[in-house]
Parts: C-alpha cells; sequence; structure tokens
C-alpha cells in the first residue's frame, strides 16, 4: 500500500490482526515545531513529523493473565502484523501479570477517533516571531544576550481495544526558556513559560523581568550555609511537587517504603500535612492545563496498568485544606490498598486561597533569600522523601522588602512534603513551567511559598 494509514485504520487494522485473548493499541500521531537562539539571533528552526504505535496483547491461562507490550517507531500498514505477533509472543513468555484486570468497557467512543491526527507547523510562532525579534533588539541595544528554545508538540492519541473503546485525544504542549547574559557571561538570569499554542507569551515582558534580575545580580554578595527564609517561586515550588507526585503510588506507601507510609503499617491518607489550606489537585480539565481524560499508558508499574487503559479520569484532590485525601493507585493496587481507584493524571495545581503576587511576597520580607529555579534534583531518602539539588540562574538576597544583590548558589536538601508542613505563606497560584522536568511534565500551577528555615545545606561554586 503506498498512502499513509491514518492511525485510526493502523489500530482497526491491529486489533483485526490479534489472535489473542485481548488486545489494546495505541497509535500516536506526533509533530513538533521549535524556534533555538543565541546572542540576539534565531540560530536553527524545524518541523518534525513521527509515528509511534504500541500493542499491548494479553493471553489468559490457568494461572491467571500475561501481557506482552512492544513498541514502535514509523510502522506503516504493512509492518503491523510483526508487531502485533511479537506482543503476543512477549504475552505467552510472560508470566501472568499481577496487576491483571479485565480490559475497561462501557466508555463511550470519542465522535472524532476517525478524524485525521492534529498537527502543529511553524505557523504556531506567527506572533510569537516578530515580538521575540524586537526583543532581540531591544537586549542588543541595552547589552545584554537572549538565549533560549521555544518548541510545540501536538501528539494525537488513538485508543482501541477488543474490548470495544475507540477513544482519541489531541495534546498540544509548548514549552519558552529564555536566558539573559551579561555580555562577559558572568551573570545569567532565567524564566520559562508553558502554554499550548505561544497567543499566551510575551516574550518582551520576560526580557523585561531578566533585565531586572541581572541589574540584581550586578552586586555579589556571599552568603554561607544555613536554613534561610526562602520564597519559593512557583516553578521551584512545581519542580519539588511533581517529584512528590511521582513517589505517591499507594502500594509502596502501604509497603511501607515512602514518606507516605503510616508508622505501624497503612498509608497517610487522612493525615493533616500542612497548617495552610493548600489543595494539591489534578484535573484534565483544568483550564489552560487541559490533558487526555483517561488512562493512557504502555507501561505497567505501582502507579500505573496498561490493563487500565482507557479508565475515565476526572478531577481528584491529593492534598484537600492541607489534609492528604488520595494515593496514586490502580484498580490493582487500589485491591492491594482498599483506597479508591485514582490513577495519575497528567497536570498538578498547588491553591491555597493566596491572592500575594511573588513581588508583593517579596515586598513583605524583612530579611530572606528568593530563587530563581532549582535544578539537579535527585532523591537521596524516599522514607522522607528528602531531595537533593542546586540553585540555579540567580538566588537574590532581600532586605526590608527589597532585593539588595545576588549571592553564591546552594545545594539544598529538603524534602517536599516537610516544606508543606513548615511553609507559612502561600501566594496567588498562576501556570508555571516545572524547569528540572520540563522535559517530562509541563501542565502545572503553583502559588510561591514561603518558607522560614530552608535547609541550604552547602555552597555550591560551579553554578
Amino acid at each position: 500500500m503506498s498512502r499513509r494509514h491514518q492511525p485510526h485504520e493502523i489500530v482497526e487494522r491491529a486489533l483485526e490482526l490479534s489472535r489473542t485473548d485481548g488486545c489494546m493499541v495505541i497509535a500516536s500521531e506526533h509533530s513538533s515545531a521549535n524556534l533555538r537562539w543565541a546572542r540576539n539571533a534565531l540560530t536553527t528552526n524545524g518541523v518534525t513529523r513521527g509515528r509511534t504505535v504500541t500493542v499491548i496483547a494479553t493471553v489468559d491461562g490457568a494461572e491467571g493473565t500475561a501481557s506482552g507490550v512492544v513498541s514502535r517507531s514509523a510502522v506503516t500498514a504493512e509492518e503491523l502484523e510483526p508487531l502485533v505477533r511479537a506482543a503476543e509472543a512477549a504475552a505467552r513468555e510472560a508470566g501472568p501479570a499481577e496487576d491483571a484486570q479485565p480490559l475497561v468497557t462501557g466508555v463511550p467512543h470519542s465522535p472524532d477517533f476517525t478524524a485525521a491526527p492534529a498537527e502543529t507547523s511553524s505557523s504556531v510562532f506567527d506572533g510569537f516571531a516578530p515580538a521575540l525579534g524586537e526583543s532581540f533588539a531591544g537586549a542588543r541595544a541595552a547589552g545584554r544576550e537572549l538565549y533560549g528554545f521555544a518548541l510545540h508538540e501536538v501528539s494525537s492519541h488513538y485508543l482501541g481495544t477488543s474490548a470495544g473503546l475507540r477513544l482519541r485525544h489531541d495534546q498540544p504542549t509548548g514549552t519558552l526558556e529564555l536566558n539573559a547574559k551579561s555580555p562577559d557571561g558572568v551573570r545569567s538570569a532565567w524564566a520559562g513559560r508553558s502554554t499550548r499554542d505561544f497567543t499566551d507569551v510575551d516574550p518582551q515582558a520576560l526580557d523585561a523581568e531578566l533585565a531586572r534580575r541581572l541589574a540584581w545580580a550586578e552586586r555579589k554578595i556571599e552568603l554561607p550555609a544555613g536554613r534561610y527564609e526562602t520564597l519559593l517561586p512557583p516553578t521551584a515550588v512545581a519542580d519539588l511537587l511533581v517529584y512528590q507526585m511521582w513517589s505517591a503510588a499507594a502500594r509502596d506507601a502501604a509497603e511501607g517504603r515512602t514518606v507516605f507510609s503510616k508508622a505501624g503499617g497503612g498509608t497517610r491518607v487522612g493525615e493533616k500535612l500542612s497548617p495552610l489550606p493548600l489543595t494539591l489537585r489534578s484535573d484534565p480539565r483544568a483550564a489552560g492545563l487541559e490533558c487526555a481524560p483517561f488512562v493512557l499508558t504502555a507501561s505497567s508499574g505501582d502507579d500505573a496498568s496498561v490493563f487500565d487503559n482507557g479508565l475515565p479520569l476526572g478531577r481528584v484532590d491529593w492534598i484537600r485544606d492541607g489534609v492528604l485525601e488520595h494515593l496514586v493507585t490502580t484498580r490493582h493496587s487500589a485491591g492491594l490498598t482498599d483506597l479508591p481507584v485514582t490513577p495519575g493524571v497528567d497536570n498538578l495545581i498547588l491553591d491555597a486561597g493566596g491572592t500575594r503576587s511573588l513581588e508583593e511576597m517579596v515586598a513583605a520580607t524583612e530579611r530572606g533569600l528568593l530563587l530563581t529555579s532549582l535544578w539537579y534534583i535527585r532523591e537521596v531518602d524516599p522514607a522522607s522523601l528528602l531531595l537533593t539539588g542546586l540553585t540555579r540562574d540567580g538566588v537574590y538576597l532581600v532586605e526590608n522588602g527589597e532585593v539588595v544583590g545576588e549571592v553564591n548558589n546552594f545545594r539544598f536538601n529538603e524534602s517536599p512534603v516537610s516544606l508543606l508542613s513548615r511553609a507559612t505563606e502561600a501566594g496567588r497560584t498562576e501556570p508555571t513551567l516545572p524547569r528540572e522536568w520540563s522535559d517530562y511534565f509541563t501542565r502545572a500551577a503553583a502559588p510561591a511559598l514561603r518558607v522560614p528555615d530552608f535547609n541550604m545545606s552547602s555552597v555550591s561554586r560551579g553554578v
């Protein structure tokens, strides 16, 4: 066949080829457009296209149901049968799957399941690129250099199963990262944004923000390691809480392996984690942060199960008014832990009802540190979720409500769960880009947090 088959046709053909007891097929069509720049000038741009097909075969046996998963890129209709047979062989060779459940049924078909996939193109930057060019001119005139990139991706996912599901979701994802540097490279400032379509990002406003930070950095102040009152901006809060969510599998908690394990057995669900009225939630229909409203996964683990593909997702409050309400569960782990079925959702929102902006929180600070972002975050101790990492692109000293200079970078040692228990103020919630995890997780909203004793464990000289 010479024509390029549509993703829904790939799904239907793979299901027709299946010879096992059950089959799930995910066909994902991807497109991306990007711009990159350095020293106030565009350097590269491009557009890409791609396709990935995942076949999940299930085989019923006397001891239970086994599953086999095989994914391949750039699959054509002619290459489908070897892919299906490979998944079936993997299922027959595997032992019974611990997370085996009946395939999901009863979910209404997506009305656009047979429509062509959504795509992006360079036109997504039609309004953004001219404004970026004006930012280059302004930065050049003021003696600073702009570096960065803009990336827009659209993925159309088609899920079909032998149990009758026919679901489709289109996911646009955009990220903008902008660095401003002094010509000698000594001073650096960063800003990032997450967007669905680049109509809501203003590079000139970001450049003005970076110019102000570069001016703050003209005065250098050396500070020792220690505990400081610290203002964590939304991007840093999101980075820490994304890691917390990745560590919130109910089964791990019930088996005593995580910070959410209860002493003596069970989980900490129902326990108060913060004196602030914090609500941490996920919602596939959150405005501006929309994501797949059903489970879509190509692998099983303690926090996901291929057998749950197609399971509807709705809003879930992980923490409500400071109290831990839910942990991430599959149908299998919900049965093991006697907790509700609450699979993970691809966005995260923290809200405490705060109204003050970060700038207003700075103005109310007698003495403390203002961070820009965190990076190289790694886990030290899963039992407390102690994380370590480094500050990046600007740590500033605030005195009497004003930024008085830039201080050295630090290594930090902190647990996000502990931070929530010690935070004394949360600002206004706003969409943000988790800088450290932007390759994996972009849909987040968070407030700035005031922490009275953030642990800067050592001075970092290499950033």
